[in-house]
């Protein structure tokens, strides 16, 4: 018989052990499978970074030429091509991304802030579905419209005859270029982070920014000193989110960026932004048919593994960033 106050524990249900089981063998796929995928990728591009060393981050020569080379190499592994230079691509990656995250923060910002403080209650009910629509379009659309309305406008109106004949003995201006691969891209991630900092600003407790209204300071300043600050690490997940995206966007890109690959030389003024460039992620995709001839294919797995490793360090920089701003916030509450 049991004596009153005492507490015996009660046995796991059999049902939640096999629930618990269920999902841990799943959490424990998925990361297999992750680790499956990373061994495979550095495996087959391990062959293109061990025969060029260091060469293959820096510049020299044309990269196209050189993958048609290596396309082309002889059926005798002993004889396989694999010279290679990447940094016009690796340089364009970080130009288009760097560029488009930039744009898009400041425009997300602003965007969430006057959704969350200042917008009629009528507007907000037609934005927040339009955002989230926009961020689930296709990147292919985006393309459509980049290849068909921006890229002529482009080249038909904003790049002069004197420009063009500038540059015209290293590349072409045709309308496909830095320019256009940013603003789609930066119109492609927007949503995402405007979504992402709307949320999170709603989630700064309202009694907040009523203290600070309370002191005298207005709507506007309240929101930039105490909401924004209080939603830094939300802010920073997005960007790294919405960098993940660029960084892995190729279909897009491909489109509308030129195909071609060639370093965009600020010296060259204001037609800088009217060359042509192409990333990673796009080059990937324009030679996927090439991947049946081994050192091609391991040199595009190449590829894959510096986007890989660009997402470890870009989710690991954005990790150690929320740890350090949650601190600041804990310190408010």
């Amino acid at each position: 018989m049991s004596t009153p106050g005492s507490h015996m524990a009660k046995p796991k249900d059999r049902t939640d052990q096999r629930a618990e089981i269920v999902l841990g063998a799943l959490a424990s796929a998925v990361l297999l499978l992750i680790a499956f995928m990373i061994v495979f990728v550095f495996a087959k591009a391990w062959p293109s970074f061990a025969d060029n060393g260091l060469a293959w981050f820096g510049a020299g020569g044309n990269v196209d030429e050189q993958l048609t080379n290596i396309f082309n190499s002889p059926a005798d592994p002993s004889d396989y091509v694999y010279t290679f230079h990447a940094w016009p691509l690796l340089y364009a990656t970080a130009l288009i991304t760097g560029l488009s995250v930039l744009f898009a923060t400041v425009i997300s910002l602003l965007s969430a802030m006057f959704i969350v403080e200042f917008a009629p209650e009528y507007m907000k009910r037609v934005l927040q579905p339009v955002i989230r629509l926009l961020a689930a379009v296709p990147s292919v659309v985006y393309g459509l419209i980049g290849i068909l309305v921006l890229v002529p406008f482009v080249g038909n109106h904003l790049i002069s005859a004197a420009e063009k004949d500038s540059v015209r003995y290293v590349i072409q201006l045709d309308g496909t270029s830095v320019l256009v691969g940013v603003t789609v891209l930066t119109v492609m991630i927007t949503p995402i982070m405007v979504a992402i900092t709307t949320d999170a600003l709603r989630s700064v407790p309202r009694n907040w920014t009523e203290g600070a209204a309370a002191l005298g300071v207005n709507r506007w300043r309240a929101l930039r000193t105490v909401g924004l600050r209080a939603a830094r690490p939300a802010i920073v997940a997005a960007a790294v989110l919405a960098t993940a995206r660029a960084l892995g966007e190729a279909i897009m890109l491909s489109m509308v960026s030129g195909s071609v690959g060639f370093a965009p030389n600020p010296l060259d003024g204001v037609t800088f932004i009217f060359e042509p460039a192409r990333t990673l992620a796009a080059t990937v995709v324009d030679n996927a048919e090439g991947l049946s001839v081994k050192p091609f294919g391991q040199t595009i797995y190449a590829f894959a593994a510096i986007l890989l490793i660009s997402s470890f360090f870009l989710s690991f920089a954005g990790w150690v960033a929320r740890q350090s701003m949650r601190k600041y916030t804990l310190q408010a509450r």
